[in-house]
């Protein structure tokens, strides 16, 4: 029994859904007026299942890949530790439940009388993750830009969350989680790079390393800063900056560039794994210090 319910963990990526959850949890706290327990934990529950169910289904897609690749070759259905069968009813399931809990959240303004505004984006970050994103990371490095998509969402869903509203700032939170994540995918691409390739995957930007895909991260990382100064300059009653959070949002935002930069001056697996790892703490620092600002003014 313990070791299924380790198996199925490791089908849902726990850590990762677990990650993807803290930025719908920041996309809330960023948005809310009046806070809602009810609604929060509905976010946590119906974020996390959503994302589950994503991460279960690529690897019902990935698995005879999976199989080629250190990395991934323990996961439970290469090892055949769970049947396509378990897999796929588990993906479903977390898929309807996460979808339910969502529906929870602001239903009076729902879509095609259905869905509310919550569980829709939740439903079209499933579709892009599982039927875009994964069939094209055979065929074309255009499956970065488009997992982008459904990798933003979490920190919109979680103002929609609040705000039941998508607008100029909620695309603000969208447009800083889609550009922070090429040079994070980047990097793991550049890191990687043997192992993808070897299981078929087509994943870094010019399909070599060198100076092509580092200029791509130091220019998105440049837009990401540059979107993530931007509430500075407008007044609005949740979504603002002061001067003080102005400034260290600069500072980690060059802190940031300059791996990107050291990438492209010295192309190696180093500098790639110095940037992988700058990457990770960035937008949860990001995260927090937006959410610090707002309840310490």
């Amino acid at each position: 029994m313990i070791e299924s319910i380790k198996y199925y963990g490791q089908l849902l990526k726990f850590r990762l859904s677990s990650s993807v959850v803290f930025s719908a949890m920041a996309g809330y706290l960023l948005g809310f007026e009046k806070f809602s327990l009810n609604e929060f934990i509905f976010l946590i529950i119906g974020g996390f299942f959503v994302t589950g169910s994503a991460n279960g289904f690529n690897q019902i897609i990935e698995r005879n890949h999976d199989k080629l690749m250190k990395r991934t070759s323990t996961r439970p259905l290469p090892m055949g530790n769970l049947t396509i069968i378990q897999a796929l009813i588990f993906s479903l399931l977390l898929g309807l439940v996460g979808l339910y809990f969502l529906n929870f959240i602001n239903p009076q303004g729902s879509f095609f009388g259905i869905l509310s505004k919550c569980s829709f984006f939740g439903l079209l970050s499933i579709i892009l993750y599982v039927l875009a994103y994964t069939p094209l990371k055979r065929f074309s490095t255009t499956s970065v830009f488009i997992g982008a998509i459904p990798g933003a969402i979490p920190f919109l869903l979680g103002w929609v969350a609040a705000t039941d509203d998508f607008e100029l700032y909620g695309g603000t939170l969208f447009a800083i989680q889609f550009f922070w994540q090429f040079p994070h995918f980047i990097a793991i691409a550049w890191v990687l790079d043997k192992e993808y390739k070897k299981a078929g995957f087509k994943m870094l930007f010019g399909n070599k390393k060198g100076r092509y895909p580092a200029v791509l991260s130091i220019i998105s990382s440049l837009i990401t800063i540059i979107i993530s100064l931007v509430p500075f300059f407008w007044n609005h009653n949740t979504l603002s900056l002061s001067i003080y959070a102005f400034i260290i949002i600069a500072i980690l935002g060059i802190w940031f560039a300059l791996k990107s930069i050291r990438l492209y001056i010295n192309a190696n697996d180093f500098n790639a794994k110095k940037l992988m790892i700058a990457s990770i703490f960035y937008l949860p620092l990001l995260q927090i210090i937006y959410i610090a600002d707002k309840l310490i003014r």
